[in-house]
C-alpha cells in the first residue's frame, strides 16, 4: 500500500497550502485562504496524532509520512511569518468558524472517509445579542438631564407594528451553503473591473430638498433619490469633497428619519453641526460633549464623537432614534475592538424600536472599498445586511433569486452585485468631474480642548482686554464725546494699527501674531490627521503650513501612521526641492508632501495630488491661492479641494472670513501670478478690530 492510500488526507494538505502560500507571496492573504489556512492547522494536528497512534504502519511509512506533514507544518509558519494575522489561526484553543467546519467536512469527505454525524452536521451558530450597555461599563453611563426632560415629554414611543423576522432567513436551493466566505469571494474574484456602486435613480429635474441659497449636485440628488423610493441603508464610500455629509443630513429629511443620532471623529464634530444648520436650517442640531450636561435632548439631529459614546450607551439606545451615521466608518472595522462593539449595540438597539424595524443607516467610509473586505464585516453588521456571521434575510432573498449555488462561477459576480444592491455607493471626483467646480475651499473647524487651546483662548481675551483698555483711554482724553453711544469704528482702526505696530516692533509680548502661531501649533496634530484619511480615501495629499513646527508635528504624525511623506521648505537646495517634488509626483508610494506655505507657495506643480489641506492660514487671499495653484494647474485631471482647518471659537474662524471678504480685491493675472490689490496689514487690522469688539461686547 502506498503512502498516499495510508494517509490520502495529506496530498490534499499539501496542495491547498502550496495555493495559500502562493497566494501570500503576492499580497495579503484573503478570508478564502485564511479558512483554508485555519483547515490545514486543524487536520494537521489530528493526521499527525492519528498516524503515531496508527500501530498497523511500518516504521518506515510512519517516519515518511510525518515527514511530509511537518514539510506541510513548515509552509505554514513560513506564511505566518509573512502575514502575522494568521498566528491567531494556529492555536489549538481557537474555536473554528463555520465555514472552517464546513471545509474540513469537504476535505474529509474528498478522502472517501466515512465520518461521524457530528462531523457531517455542522451547527450554524445563533445570532450573538450584544447588550447595549456592557456590565463593565454600566457605572461609567451618563444620563443628561435634558434627556429625562424628554422623557418626561414624551414617554411612549410608538408601537412597532411592523417588526421584520430576526435571523437568517428561509433558505432554498442555498441551504445548507456557508455564504458568508463565498460572499468575501465574490469581492475579490467577481469583480471584473465593475465599479463598486449600485445603480442610482436619474435626479429630479427640480431640486425640492435643499434650502434656499444652497443646491444639491446631481450625483447628490441621485442618492436622495433613492432615499425618497424607499432605501434605508447605505454605505456611502464617495470621494472625499463629493458631500458625503450633506447627503446623510439630507437623507434623514426625505425619510423623515428624526431623531437622527450621528457617531463622528472628534475633529469633525462642529463641522456636523454646521453642515446640519446649512442644509436643514429648521432642524435643531446638538454636539455632544463629555457628560453631555449642555445638550439639547429636544433636538433633531445629535451628534457624537466615537471616544464618548461608552458612556452614552444607556440613553442612546432607548431615546427613540429613527436613523443612525457612523461617520469614518473604517473606524469600527474591528470587531473585537470596543469602539466596534459600542457602536453596533446602538445600531442593533435603533433596528429593534424603529417600527417596520428598518430605520435609516448610513456608513460613510474614509477608505474605499477593497480587496481585503474582511474589513467591511462590521459595516455590513452595521447595515443590517448579515446578522451574526449569516446573511441578512434582505440579502439571502437577494442571492437565491441569482438561481446559482457557489459551486457555479457565475454566482460570484452575480453575488457581489447582490450585496452592492444593498446600498454600496462609490463615486470618484473623476466620475463627477462635470458636476463640481475646478476648484474650491471646503472649511473644516476643530475643537483645541487641549491645554494648548484653552491658553490660546485665554491670550485672546487678554488681548482684547488689552485693546479695549487703549480704547476706553483715547476715548476719555477727547474733550467731545462721539455723541452716538456707538462704538467709534475709526477709533477702533486706530488702536489696532498702534498694536501692530507695537507688535512688529516688540517681542515677548502676547499679541496677534504669537496667537496665530500658538492656533497654528494646536491645529497641527489635527490636520496631520485628517490629512492621512485622505491619502488613505483619495490618494496623493498636500499639505500647507506656515511654520516649520507645525511642519515637524505633521510630518511625525503622518509617519506614525506609516505614511511616507516628502518635505519642501525653505531651507532646501533648488537639488533637494526637485528631488523632493519628483518623488511626490511619481513615487506611488510617497502618500503626502508637506510644503512650507511661503517657500513651496509659488513655482511649483503638485498636480499629482487634487486634495489640499491647508493647516495654517495665510494673512491674504492671494497666498492662499498661490497654495492651492500648486495643484491646480496644467496636467491636474481632477477638481481641486483645499480642506481648510480652523479653530472654532477663536481669531482663526475671523481670519478665514476676513480673508474670503478681501479674495475679489485680489487681480488674478493669466500666468497665474497674484498682483495684491490687498495687503496682510488690513486683515490682520480688522482681525484686531473683531477681538475688541468682543472685548467691548462682553
Amino acid at each position: 500500500m502506498s503512502a498516499d492510500e495510508r494517509a490520502p488526507l495529506i496530498p490534499i494538505l499539501a496542495r491547498h497550502v502550496r495555493q495559500v502560500q502562493a497566494k501570500a507571496t503576492t499580497g495579503r492573504v484573503g478570508p478564502r485562504d485564511r479558512t483554508k489556512f485555519q483547515v490545514i492547522s486543524l487536520l494537521m494536528r489530528s493526521e499527525r496524532a492519528r498516524i503515531k497512534e496508527d500501530k498497523s504502519l511500518p516504521d518506515a511509512a510512519r517516519k515518511q509520512l510525518l515527514k511530509r506533514i511537518e514539510g506541510i507544518a513548515a509552509i505554514l509558519a513560513q506564511i505566518a511569518a509573512r502575514d502575522t494575522s494568521l498566528l491567531s489561526l494556529l492555536g489549538e484553543d481557537v474555536t473554528p468558524s463555520t465555514a472552517a467546519l464546513r471545509l474540513r467536512r469537504e476535505w474529509l469527505l474528498e478522502t472517501g472517509a466515512e465520518l461521524a454525524p457530528e462531523d457531517l452536521e455542522i451547527p450554524v451558530a445563533a445570532p450573538v445579542r450584544v447588550p447595549a450597555v456592557p456590565p463593565d461599563l454600566a457605572a461609567k453611563q451618563v444620563v443628561p438631564a435634558s434627556v429625562l426632560a424628554r422623557a418626561r415629554a414624551n414617554p411612549f414611543l410608538a408601537p412597532d407594528l411592523g417588526r421584520r423576522p430576526v435571523g437568517g432567513g428561509s433558505l432554498g436551493h442555498l441551504s445548507g451553503w456557508d455564504l458568508m466566505d463565498p460572499l468575501f469571494r465574490a469581492f475579490e474574484q467577481g469583480a471584473g473591473g465593475a465599479t463598486a456602486s449600485m445603480a442610482l435613480p436619474e435626479a429630479p429635474r427640480v431640486d425640492n430638498i435643499s434650502p434656499r441659497g444652497s443646491h444639491l449636485m446631481p450625483h447628490q440628488a441621485r442618492l436622495l433619490e433613492a432615499v425618497r423610493r424607499g432605501h434605508r441603508t447605505f454605505l456611502l464610500a464617495d470621494e472625499p469633497g463629493l458631500g458625503k455629509t450633506a447627503q446623510a443630513i439630507l437623507a434623514a429629511t426625505v425619510a423623515d428619519a428624526y431623531p437622527m443620532l450621528a457617531v463622528v471623529p472628534n475633529v469633525v464634530k462642529i463641522n456636523w453641526a454646521r453642515e446640519v444648520e446649512r442644509w436643514t436650517p429648521h432642524r435643531r442640531v446638538t454636539v455632544i460633549h463629555g457628560d453631555g450636561e449642555d445638550m439639547d435632548a429636544f433636538a433633531d439631529v445629535f451628534v457624537v464623537n466615537y471616544e464618548i459614546l461608552d458612556r452614552h450607551l444607556s440613553w442612546t439606545s432607548t431615546l427613540g432614534f429613527r436613523s443612525m451615521v457612523v461617520d469614518e466608518a473604517h473606524f469600527i472595522k474591528n470587531l473585537g475592538s470596543q469602539r466596534s462593539r459600542h457602536v453596533l449595540a446602538v445600531a442593533e438597539r435603533i433596528r429593534a424600536r424603529t417600527p417596520g424595524g428598518n430605520p435609516l443607516l448610513m456608513a460613510l467610509p474614509g477608505t474605499p472599498l477593497i480587496n481585503d473586505v474582511e474589513d467591511f464585516r462590521a459595516i455590513w453588521r452595521f447595515l443590517g445586511w448579515i446578522t451574526g456571521d449569516q446573511p441578512s434575510p434582505a440579502l439571502v432573498r437577494r442571492l437565491e433569486d441569482i438561481g446559482l449555488t457557489p459551486a457555479d462561477h457565475a454566482f460570484y459576480p452575480a453575488a457581489r452585485d447582490a450585496v452592492i444592491s444593498m446600498g454600496i455607493v462609490r463615486r470618484r471626483k473623476a466620475d463627477v468631474a462635470s458636476d463640481l467646480p475646478a476648484k474650491r475651499v471646503v472649511d473644516l473647524p476643530v475643537e483645541l480642548d487641549d491645554a494648548l487651546g484653552r491658553s490660546i483662548r485665554r491670550a485672546e481675551r487678554a488681548l482684547g482686554k488689552r485693546l479695549a483698555a487703549r480704547y476706553h483711554g483715547l476715548l476719555d482724553a477727547r474733550k467731545e464725546g462721539t455723541g452716538t453711544g456707538e462704538p467709534d469704528v475709526e477709533l477702533m482702526r486706530r488702536v489696532a494699527l498702534s498694536e501692530l505696530h507695537s507688535a512688529n516692533s516688540s517681542g515677548g509680548t502676547e499679541n496677534v501674531f504669537t496667537m496665530v502661531r500658538k492656533i497654528g501649533q494646536g491645529k497641527a496634530t489635527l490636520a496631520a490627521d485628517y490629512a492621512a484619511q485622505l491619502a488613505r480615501s483619495a490618494g496623493k495629499v498636500v499639505l500647507f503650513a506656515k511654520h516649520i513646527d507645525v511642519m515637524d508635528t505633521a510630518e511625525r504624525v503622518l509617519g506614525d501612521a506609516g505614511l511616507a511623506t516628502v518635505s519642501i521648505r525653505g531651507d532646501q537646495t533648488s537639488l533637494q526641492r526637485q528631488r523632493a517634488i519628483d518623488a511626490f509626483q511619481k513615487d506611488p508610494d510617497v502618500a503626502v508632501a508637506v510644503c512650507s506655505l511661503t517657500a513651496a507657495g509659488v513655482g511649483l506643480n503638485l498636480h499629482a495630488s487634487s486634495n489640499v489641506v491647508l493647516a495654517e492660514l495665510s494673512w491674504t487671499a492671494a497666498e492662499q491661492e498661490q497654495a492651492i495653484d500648486r495643484l491646480h494647474r496644467i496636467g491636474q485631471q481632477e477638481p481641486v479641494t483645499a480642506w481648510r482647518i480652523l479653530a472654532a471659537h477663536t481669531i482663526d474662524t475671523k481670519i478665514a472670513e476676513l480673508i474670503d471678504s478681501k479674495a475679489g480685491l485680489a487681480a488674478r493675472a493669466l500666468d497665474g501670478s497674484d498682483e495684491e490689490v490687498t495687503s496682510s496689514d488690513v486683515v490682520q487690522m480688522e482681525a484686531l478690530v473683531h477681538l475688541l469688539m468682543e472685548a467691548l461686547k462682553g
